[in-house]
């Protein structure tokens, strides 16, 4: 059983928008679990070995509770009846209080796909009477992060200082070397360059060093004032 569960179209879209907020909750005592729902494969440096070696080195650095595969086709990402069937039984299996999901709005089909799939599974997962295994659940949010293939002017619900986590979730994304370094221009600025920009960028927005965006299409409640910077 988990606290979090975050959802990524891909292994490592889970690192690039949601890295920070799973190293505080875990900082925090949480229980933090991710589901990949594809292989991320073919692509142009990667394998499907490479990239299971670089999930996992992730995962270590990250200090993950779970994280598993749900193995639907890369590139062909649908929401389908029977993949909105296999990510409900995962939630159901899994108990999570909330959901983090991609951005809804992208380049990347993909990506687009994720999210709707996750909408259509959180409803799914509290169903009575199905065929499904495991007891209805109903995850409280679905909290959306940014890993978007898009030139997009974000303008998130609220934004996390990760200036204490920034280090170990760059540290997680280097991990996938076949995406991010491999074949990529060494002429600042990298991509691993612009990454730390945007978070700066995101950082001076709320006066600390680094920020990470979130998104959510319900309302956000809060129990106290304090935790607001």
């Amino acid at each position: 059983m988990l606290d979090i569960l975050v959802i990524a179209p891909h292994p490592d879209d889970a690192e690039l928008g949601a890295a920070g907020v799973i190293l505080k909750f875990k900082d925090e005592g949480a229980r933090v679990g991710v589901l990949d729902l594809t292989s991320g494969e073919p692509t142009p440096y990667g394998s499907l070995e490479k990239r299971a070696a670089e999930t996992a080195a992730a995962t270590k650095i990250l200090g993950l509770d779970w994280r598993e595969n749900l193995g639907l086709p890369n590139r062909s990402l649908e929401n389908t009846l029977e993949a909105r069937r296999e990510l409900a039984i995962v939630i159901r299996r899994t108990r999570p209080k909330w959901l983090f999901a991609p951005y809804w709005i992208d380049a990347h089909p993909d990506h687009i796909a994720a999210t709707q799939l996750v909408e259509a599974a959180r409803f799914w997962a509290k169903l009575s009477k199905t065929d499904m295994p495991g007891d209805p659940w109903h995850p409280q949010r679905i909290f959306n992060y940014y890993c978007v293939h898009l030139k997009h002017a974000a303008q998130p619900a609220f934004v996390l200082d990760i200036t204490k986590y920034w280090d170990k979730k760059l540290a997680a994304i280097r991990c996938y070397h076949s995406q991010f370094i491999e074949g990529r221009p060494t002429e600042p600025p990298t991509f691993l360059d612009q990454l730390r920009d945007e978070a700066a960028y995101w950082g001076k927005a709320i006066g600390v060093q680094y920020g990470e965006p979130f998104n959510c299409r319900e309302p956000i409640g809060m129990a106290s004032m304090q935790a607001l910077l």
